[in-house]
């Protein structure tokens, strides 16, 4: 999804955008939207949820005693 928003450049910034776009093949929205993405992944990053790790147990063996581990689980 994309929305529309209004960006005012001055008068030199529009027209060496306009010319780089030109040089490179694509539009001025393209590059705009392309350095937005930039600034933001550098500047704002996404975060981790808080759950990711939240069931760490400690034990570095913890896979190699699996069956271990599940001995009589299940059983009454």
């Amino acid at each position: 999804m994309t929305e529309k928003t209004t960006v005012y450049l001055d008068t030199a910034d529009q027209r060496r955008l306009r010319s780089l776009a030109a040089a490179q093949g694509r539009s001025a929205a393209e590059l705009i939207r392309e350095a937005i993405a930039e600034y933001v992944a550098r500047h704002a990053p996404l975060r981790r949820p808080r759950s990711i790790g939240a069931g760490r147990s400690g034990m570095s063996d913890f896979a190699e005693r699996a069956e271990e581990l599940l001995e009589g689980f299940g059983e009454e």
